[in-house]
Formats: C-alpha cells, sequence, structure tokens
C-alpha cells in the first residue's frame, strides 16, 4: 500500500462522486485519478523521471495540485511541495538541497523562473497548464512498479523559523499513519468536505485537508479567494462544508466576520500555530460551531494531538495524542517528567519522520531514543491533557529565572485594543535577557503602552513585564501563519542596545 495506490482505490469505488469543488467546477474522482494517472505516465517517458527522484512542486492553490501530487508519487517520486511564496533564491536553496531536477509549476510563477532556471540549468520544468493535453492510456502508468510503505513520499521542508529550512523525510507509512489516525480522531466520512483555506504545500493542509478527505472518499472545498472573507463563507455555504482545518490568523478574521446561525461545518480545527486563548473562547462564545485546538509539525506528518471532537475541551490545551501516537514530557536527558512538570515534548509513533535530508547531525539532534524532540516545552495535566508552553529556542531567561513568553502573551491578548501580541527576549547586561513585547492593535485603535504594562503586572510577576512594547501595523509571519520571532529579534535588539 502506497498514497498513489490508496488513492486510486477509492477513485474506483467512486468514480462519479465529486472530489474536489473549486467555485463552480466540480472535479469527480474519476478525471483526478485520469489526471493523476498521465502525469505519472508523462513524468516517467517525457521527463524521465524514475523511483526515488526528487520531483518539486511549485505551485499556488488550485486543483491540479492534487494530480501533480499523486501523480509524481505513481511514478515513484519523492515530492518536495516548495512553497509558493518563495522568491528565487530560496526556491533555489531547495532545489539544490533535494537534488530537483523536475519542477512541476505554473504560468502564475512566469516572471520568478528565469532566475530559478538560470541557477539550475539542467532543470527539467513543467508548467502544469499542459495537465489537460496529456493523453497517455492508464494502462502505462498501471505498469510502474508500486512504491512501499517503507519508501519515501515527501520531503517536507520546516518552516525554517530559526534557520535555513531542513526537509524532513516522509514515507509512506508515515503518511498513511497520521491520515488513518486523523480519520479516527475527527471521525471523518465520505460525505465530509473539508473547506481548504490554507497554502496546500503546508503539512497541515497537505495531510488534513488533502489526503484525509481523499482518501477517505470525501470532498476538498478548494476555497479560490480569501479576500474579503465572506467568499470563504460563502463557499462553504454554498458547497457544505462540513470541517475546516486552519491556522489561528484565519479564525481570528472569521470572528470578525461572522457565520450565519444556520450553517455546515461541524468542527473548525486549529492548529499551525499557538492559539490564544481569548481568540478561543471569544469564537466559541459567539460563533455556531466550535472550535478546537491541536498540534503538530511537519516532522510528524504533522498532526500529533487534538482536543476530542465531542469533548471534554480545555482551553489552552493541545489536547491528547490521537490515535497511534505517543506524546511524552522529558528532561534534557531523556527522562519522563511526571504530570505538571515542565520539559520537552516528545513524540513516538509510526507518523514520525525518519530523518532530515542529507543532515545526519541534526537528525541525530532531533531523534532520541526513538522519540522526536519537538523544541517545544510544555506539560500534561492529571487527565493526560497537554500544553505548550513555549518555544524551547524562545524561553526567555531573566536573572535564572525562565520567562515562557506564551504566558505573557495570553496576558496581553486579553487587553482591550490588541489583535497580535508576542513577546522575545533580548540580551541585557544586568539581568541576562530581558522581555520585549510586540503588538499589532485592532484596526483603528490605539493601545496606551503604559495602561498595557500596568495591566500586564497586575497578573504576573513583575521579572515577567516587557519593559518596552513596540507597536507594529502587523506582525510578521511565515506562509503558515507563525510569527516570525528571528524578526522581531532583529527589531528588538538595535532598539535595546541603543
Amino acid at each position: 500500500m502506497n498514497l498513489a495506490t490508496a488513492f486510486a482505490a477509492v477513485a474506483d469505488q467512486r468514480p462519479q462522486q465529486p472530489a474536489i469543488f473549486w467555485g463552480d467546477t466540480q472535479l469527480t474522482y474519476a478525471t483526478l485519478l485520469d489526471q493523476t494517472l498521465c502525469v505519472a505516465a508523462y513524468l516517467r517517458t517525457a521527463l524521465g523521471v524514475q523511483p526515488g527522484d526528487r520531483v518539486g512542486l511549485w505551485l499556488k492553490n488550485r486543483p491540479e495540485f492534487v494530480p501533480a501530487l499523486f501523480g509524481a508519487l505513481r511514478a515513484g517520486a519523492v515530492v518536495v511541495p516548495i512553497n509558493s511564496f518563495f522568491k528565487p533564491d530560496e526556491v533555489n536553496y531547495i532545489l539544490a538541497d533535494a537534488g530537483i531536477e523536475v519542477l512541476i509549476t505554473e504560468a502564475a510563477m512566469g516572471e520568478l523562473l528565469p532566475a530559478v532556471q538560470a541557477a539550475r540549468p539542467g532543470l527539467r520544468v513543467w508548467p502544469v497548464e499542459q495537465l489537460p493535453e496529456l493523453s497517455q492510456a492508464r494502462a502505462q502508468a498501471s505498469q510502474f512498479p508500486d512504491r512501499t510503505e517503507a519508501d519515501l513520499a515527501l520531503l517536507i521542508y520546516t518552516s525554517g523559523t530559526t534557520g535555513r529550512p531542513k526537509g524532513a523525510m516522509l514515507t509512506h507509512g508515515n503518511l498513511l499513519h497520521n491520515v488513518g489516525s486523523c480519520r479516527q480522531v475527527l471521525a471523518a466520512v465520505p460525505h465530509d468536505r473539508f473547506a481548504g483555506v490554507l497554502p496546500m504545500f503546508h503539512s497541515f493542509m497537505l495531510t488534513v485537508n488533502v489526503l484525509l478527505p481523499l482518501l477517505v472518499g470525501g470532498s476538498l472545498v478548494l476555497v479560490r479567494s480569501l479576500h474579503p472573507p465572506k467568499n470563504v463563507i460563502q463557499e462553504i455555504l454554498q458547497h457544505g462544508a462540513t470541517i475546516l482545518p486552519a491556522v489561528p490568523a484565519f479564525f481570528r478574521v472569521l470572528l470578525q466576520a461572522g457565520l450565519p446561525a444556520q450553517q455546515p461545518l461541524r468542527i473548525c480545527i486549529s492548529g499551525g500555530a499557538p492559539l490564544p486563548v481569548q481568540l478561543l473562547r471569544q469564537f466559541n462564545a459567539t460563533m455556531p460551531v466550535p472550535l478546537i485546538e491541536g498540534y503538530g509539525l511537519s516532522e510528524a506528518s504533522p498532526v500529533v494531538s487534538l482536543n476530542p471532537i465531542h469533548g471534554p475541551w480545555k482551553e489552552g490545551s493541545i489536547g491528547v495524542p490521537i490515535p497511534g501516537v505517543e506524546l511524552s514530557v522529558q528532561d534534557d536527558n531523556g527522562n519522563l517528567l511526571p504530570p505538571g512538570v515542565t520539559g520537552e515534548l516528545c513524540v513516538r509513533g509510526g507518523n514520525v519522520m525518519v530523518g532530515y535530508w542529507n543532515q545526519p547531525e541534526e537528525t541525530a539532534k532531533t531523534l532520541r531514543n526513538g522519540w522526536l524532540l519537538t523544541g517545544d516545552l510544555g506539560y500534561y495535566d492529571s487527565d493526560g491533557y497537554f500544553y505548550v508552553t513555549d518555544r524551547k529556542k524562545d524561553l526567555v531567561i531573566v536573572n535564572g529565572l525562565n520567562v515562557y513568553p506564551r504566558e505573557i502573551e495570553e496576558v496581553i491578548h486579553q487587553f482591550p485594543g490588541v489583535k497580535e501580541a508576542a513577546v522575545v527576549g533580548v540580551p541585557d547586561p544586568r539581568r541576562g535577557e530581558q522581555p520585549v513585547a510586540f503588538v499589532a492593535p485592532v484596526d483603528g485603535m490605539r493601545v496606551d503602552e503604559r495602561a498595557l504594562l500596568a495591566f500586564v503586572r497586575e497578573k504576573v510577576a513583575d521579572y515577567k513585564v516587557p519593559r518596552r512594547v513596540h507597536f507594529l501595523v502587523s506582525l510578521p509571519r511565515n506562509a503558515s501563519g507563525k510569527i516570525l520571532k528571528t524578526v522581531l529579534r532583529q527589531q528588538a535588539v538595535p532598539q535595546a542596545e541603543a
């Protein structure tokens, strides 16, 4: 069994069922399977792709992403989704690091392609718009040898918030395992329709919004445009979307836009970045569909835990491990810690990557005794619910005392007029480090720095209170919605030294 044969089995069972909704267009499973097999045949016969070769997918959200993905997998390739917001230098880094010789892209990238091709003269580029012109027979692709669960399927490059991206090696088995676990925990069935609002190259979107619905026999409602928000709401209503996975920033926008009382969604799932408790409270107090928080990372295919869809839900918690996945809290020596004690969150299960592409030293740092070290600090309670307190590298140490930025951020989010908040540590000659806050006010509002700091001081120890607040229109984020604290530290340090 592999991802391509699993998809083909579903398509053969449900040939005329809609698989993708794209505006007013519906693509059936039969159509997608035909396109998939044509892509596979073209890659092997015309572009010379061999099993194990890496094939890049540099595409914006569009239906052709799906047959390009499954077609490359059917050809035996290892697929490398590339951030569609990347500039040529960033793309070239991944092409070189992964050894990509074939790139599936689209006309929208045309103005950037010359710089990419100049850096890799031998690169074979195939515009996905040519897909309808292919005419290879099904039989040709069916003769390709099947990949096994142990074979690599994807290289997912991490977001690179702390440095150059690393390619997480995920096998067919890793992804099938995660899809199976997500199917159980979400009670996903063929009549479910998943609203797709995240970039398709993102690991959260790939597993939960592409692989899961299409391997369950459901449908993907691929939203054409997120602006204005009413477009998203209209497509959810029009196509009867039942599950909406997204990042916290999207749910903030949806909260402001509102949903009608009569709507088809049964659950909203937040992942990809920490969900502020204040946003969770506001959403669940006013919206007609529940929002629950989960947790994952690219190296785990990516889903690790989720608050149970039927409850109980715990504010601020990332929930409990999904079926077939273990989650523990460990100290720096690998010792398991008891409930209530903060340490590093560690993951074990069939969803965990086999390592980083061509980086054995980084792999050894991240995989220890069968556990994936997430780099996230957290704890679990007596009921087995887990909590993330911060990134290990984001920990701020003031006079030898640990300060967890997320704790401060949660307090700042409670202050009237605050839309977004992030806290970083900057060097301090007396204290070692000191916390500094960055705040984006709600549009059209002004936040008073003194009043904000006084509010924070009432709720946390003095040494945790930010020494300075910088106000921005919006906080810098990467394509997956994570706040780029490396950028904020760069902005904060010169001002702290001045």
